[in-house]
């Protein structure tokens, strides 16, 4: 979050961050104007106080001197000055909850650096990688969700019977490969200096609320309902929509020290998401679901190594796509785009042979969004309270924290799938991932099972 100074001294700063990142519903006006009042009451009851305290201060006087109608008087006083003084604090203390709940609604500031747009259209790309040999033609390529269905790796049926639409199994040598993708990125991390680390799955409102999921995206995460009864409360827990949530608030109101930074961390997690904001984006397949893997990186840093950092975690995101010879670009996120908590963004699209769209690239083939390297500066620091301190003998400072995809597991699976696609309906594993597959080098596929299978002669 901004903090109220920030926001006090630089109105116009925080209505252009609002205006630039196309965010609606917020009255910075009237936020300024609690902010105010607040600042008024404070002042208010400094006074007050000043004045009850001189006034019990004579009372004693005035008793010794034997001015017994003077003293009842101060007495009288002093009691009205209390009350005044006890309406005013709580006049100020809901105001200053009310402020807190309010600078939650404000965006960051985006950097100097970051370019102005309104939309995806807007995003500067900034460089590609991998397309300078292209093993496949995107003309003669299956999508994934066809010859996932085929090889009997992806079953979108059965997991939308099992637990609703979005929701898929992954099946057989699928599976397998989609486990080696995991332990290769957590491997790749580890050379890297990361410290792994295996978060609980479900998080509580005050973690949401520190890494800016809450109370902005609430529809689109899942809540777990608790049972409700005299002897049990609301467990107040939500499925986690990315590992940056527990990972972020793993130090929440803590002071690290200065040779604890930087520190990083990264872990695979499940995450959900409804998407509820997706309405009318392409579906189908296993581009975008509501359940998938992701391994999440996380770095807390000090102030002034922030950027560079953010550069050095960007090449750190890339490097398990240049290891598994993946085409894909780069860009830097426009201010409409970029998101309501960061300060700077890079997005890493993965080439996705099939399914020509309109926005892809002129070789044909879309793009998919396998990783958002993003710096928060610290706007998530203040909202959870991570600060460090540069001495042992220094005031306490907000510090800076930085995250990653290190990469979304899924669509690399999609961009595998279809770029290591073979004449045949094969897939060939990457050669990096063949360590994790115990030596095998093609995806053949496996028969399908059941009744429906047999009648549909692909089975006797």
């Amino acid at each position: 979050m901004l903090s109220r100074q920030f926001v006090r001294e630089n109105p116009e700063t925080v209505r252009d961050a609002i205006e630039r990142k196309g965010v609606t519903g917020v009255d910075l006006d009237e936020i300024l104007e609690i902010d105010e009042e607040w600042r008024e009451l404070k002042a208010r009851g400094d006074g007050l106080r000043h004045e009850r305290n001189e006034v019990s201060s004579d009372i004693g006087d005035l008793k010794q001197e034997g001015k017994e109608e003077e003293a009842q008087a101060a007495i009288e006083r002093s009691q009205e000055l209390k009350d005044e003084l006890q309406e005013v604090e709580d006049r100020a203390d809901e105001l200053e909850d009310e402020l807190e709940e309010r600078l939650l609604e404000l965006p960051n500031v985006p950097h100097d650096s970051v370019p102005t747009g309104e939309d995806e259209s807007d995003n500067i790309e900034r460089y590609r990688e991998g397309f300078d040999d292209l093993r496949v033609d995107p003309d003669d390529v299956v999508p994934h969700y066809d010859l996932g269905e085929e090889l009997d790796l992806l079953d979108f049926e059965r997991g939308a019977k099992v637990s609703g639409g979005g929701f898929q199994f992954v099946k057989g040598d699928g599976a397998r490969l989609k486990r080696a993708l995991v332990d290769f990125f957590l491997d790749v991390h580890r050379e890297q200096e990361y410290v792994e680390v295996s978060p609980p799955i479900p998080v509580n409102s005050a973690s949401m609320r520190g890494t800016g999921q809450l109370p902005k995206f609430a529809e689109d995460a899942y809540r777990i309902e608790a049972r409700q009864d005299d002897d049990y409360d609301d467990d107040d827990l939500w499925l986690l929509p990315t590992a940056e949530v527990p990972v972020t608030n793993m130090y929440r109101d803590e002071i690290l020290l200065d040779d604890d930074l930087p520190l990083k961390h990264q872990a695979f997690s499940p995450n959900f998401r409804r998407e509820a904001g997706e309405h009318g984006t392409e579906t189908r397949g296993y581009v975008r679901v509501h359940q998938f893997d992701k391994v999440e990186l996380v770095n807390f840093v000090r102030p002034e190594e922030s950027y560079d950092r953010l550069e050095a975690l960007l090449g750190e995101a890339e490097e398990v796509l240049q290891r598994l010879g993946l085409p894909y670009r780069v860009l830097d996120m426009c201010t409409g785009d970029m998101g309501f908590t960061q300060a700077k963004k890079y997005d890493i699209e993965v080439w996705a042979p099939a399914d020509d769209m309109e926005d892809g690239p002129d070789v044909g083939g879309r793009w998919l969004e396998v990783s958002s390297v993003s710096n928060f500066e610290d706007f998530q620091a203040r909202r959870a309270g991570l600060r460090y301190r540069p001495e042992r003998h220094e005031s306490a400072e907000y510090l800076h924290t930085l995250n990653g995809s290190g990469v979304a597991v899924p669509r690399v699976m999609v961009a595998i799938m279809e770029y290591y696609q073979n004449d045949d309906g094969t897939i060939t594993v990457p050669e990096a991932l063949r360590p994790y597959m115990n030596g095998q080098e093609v995806v053949e596929g496996h028969d399908p099972v059941g009744e429906s299978a047999v009648g549909a002669g692909e089975k006797e």
